[in-house]
């Protein structure tokens, strides 16, 4: 679609097809008006993708409907009920607490939902008020796009809006809204609630409704439930397998932050790893470290294991169990097509499995700012390469005396391979990135816009958006910080 037929705000109108579901699936409740709300960020690539002219966006209009006070045309918003186990522990007091499904969009035959986060108090908010912060506002808003290049599924957002209300988390910060906007918001904990609950055709609505809306070649198969539940853990040990290869901590992973579609969702304190640590934890909450960097995988198995269970109503629990059986294995292939992408490995040879992980141990063992040295063995040409390009002299020292044992294996390996050098090595620079979204970065972006400068979001959209390429003037954020950079983060929204 050219840009003169892209859709402005005033030309559009949503439906809203989960809200033909029956009543006791959601709460219908209107936004709460936020006080001078201000467009700081449109992500031109959301707008794109949701056939809006992001050069036309009236950030007034935009900024009316992200503060509550009005809504699109065909919005009927609603607050979902769901459940779910939070660090193992079944909460059946859950539901959308802060966020209103506000309608869906219809493009190209798919429905894209729009979720306003921030928008007040539900039925659902408990002892919240329904806000969110600026600070978990832009963070939710960059790591959308940063995972999206890193082709790693996750919902994204169209905009930041700040507005002039105070709110009190562990400081008194401004509140702030997003537009987020992914094809489902359904989670595992949406089908836990209604088994705990014991409301099996309700169960029975949900599970249909997921099928024709996000699975309809299932309606095909004898078992269309577990033939769901088969899509399902596929697409979960895929995206997991990507928070692996490139160091990405979700922080949270209760079952009601699991996407049915197998998304990266509701982001919370997470981190892109900054030196290896496979036992890393950021979120401050997690002392017994359930959700650390290299329990994730084990996470997402013991999920999809409760999402299981929640449909033993409808499917036998031999067929479930056989279904789930299936993940280790598809998360180890996707993971090792991953690892080999970022390796320059094109073909699959039986000792690949150990000498990644041999490689991975000695990332952990000392530490290293990893995704330098995936770029440094990107520009490795030959054997008589040296892969050094871009590491300040300390940490060239430190790697080089380290890895001077795995780097005559890696040529080795790539010595199996028939690729050209330099197919390899554009293979290599288009999945190994030159910038992440490192927690120190984000703190940078957050502390300008804080101070009403949003010049480092903006440009900081565009690098995360394009990580692949140098950008003139960010040298010094393509590294760990000196101090090794590692802040243990909060939940607060």
């Amino acid at each position: 679609m050219n840009t003169s037929q892209r859709l402005t705000l005033n030309e559009l109108t949503l439906s809203h097809d989960y809200g033909t579901l029956p009543e006791h699936f959601y709460h219908r409740t209107e936004p709460m008006p936020l006080p001078d709300p201000k467009i700081i960020s449109i992500n031109p690539l959301a707008a794109e993708l949701l056939q809006l002219n992001p050069c036309s966006l009236d950030p007034e209009h935009l900024a009316s409907l992200m503060g509550g006070h009005q809504l699109l045309p065909g919005s009927s918003p609603l607050a979902m009920k769901y459940a779910g186990h939070q660090f193992g522990m079944y909460n059946p007091q859950l539901g959308d607490g802060r966020g209103l499904l506000l309608g869906e969009q219809a493009i190209d035959g798919q429905l894209w939902d729009w979720h306003l986060k921030g928008a007040g108090l539900t039925r659902y908010s408990r002892s919240g008020d329904g806000r969110a912060v600026l600070r978990s506002s832009i963070r939710e808003y960059l790591v959308g796009e940063a995972l999206t290049a890193l082709n790693i599924p996750s919902t994204r957002a169209l905009a930041v809006c700040i507005t002039g209300q105070k709110i009190q988390r562990e400081m008194v910060e401004n509140a702030a809204t997003i537009i987020r906007v992914t094809p489902c918001h359904i989670r595992f904990g949406h089908f836990e609630h209604f088994y705990y609950t014991r409301q099996q055709d309700a169960l029975q609505q949900l599970v249909d409704y997921c099928i024709q809306r996000y699975f309809p070649e299932c309606q095909e198969s004898e078992q269309p439930c577990l033939a769901m539940f088969d899509r399902v853990v596929e697409l979960n040990a895929s995206m997991v397998a990507g928070w692996q290869a490139y160091g990405f901590l979700h922080g949270v992973m209760n079952t009601d932050n699991m996407s049915l579609i197998g998304e990266t969702f509701d982001h919370g304190p997470f981190a892109f790893i900054d030196r290896w640590k496979e036992d890393a934890v950021y979120n401050h909450t997690d002392e017994t470290g359930r959700y650390a960097f290299d329990q994730q995988p084990d996470i997402i198995h013991w999920n999809l294991s409760a999402l299981a269970q929640a449909l033993t109503p409808l499917e036998p629990v031999d067929d479930l169990k056989k279904v789930l059986a299936r993940f280790p294995r598809r998360f180890k292939a996707a993971w090792l097509t991953r690892m080999r992408q970022r390796l320059g490995l094109f073909t699959e040879q039986p000792d690949d499995e150990s000498f990644i992980k041999e490689w991975r141990s000695l990332l952990a063992q000392y530490e290293m700012d990893f995704n330098p040295l995936y770029r440094a063995l990107s520009l490795a040409q030959s054997e008589s390469d040296q892969p050094d390009s871009g590491l300040d002299e300390t940490e060239l020292l430190l790697w080089r005396t380290e890895l001077e044992n795995w780097l005559p294996k890696y040529q080795q390996r790539l010595a199996l391979e028939t690729c050209p050098a330099q197919q390899r090595r554009d293979a290599m620079l288009a999945v190994n990135p030159v910038y992440t979204l490192r927690t120190h970065v984000a703190q940078h972006i957050i502390r300008a816009a804080e101070q009403g400068d949003y010049e480092p979001l903006n440009r900081w959209l565009h690098v995360v958006q394009h990580p692949y390429q140098e950008h003139a003037g960010l040298e010094s954020w393509k590294r760990a910080p000196q101090d090794g950079g590692f802040v243990m983060l909060s939940c607060s929204s």
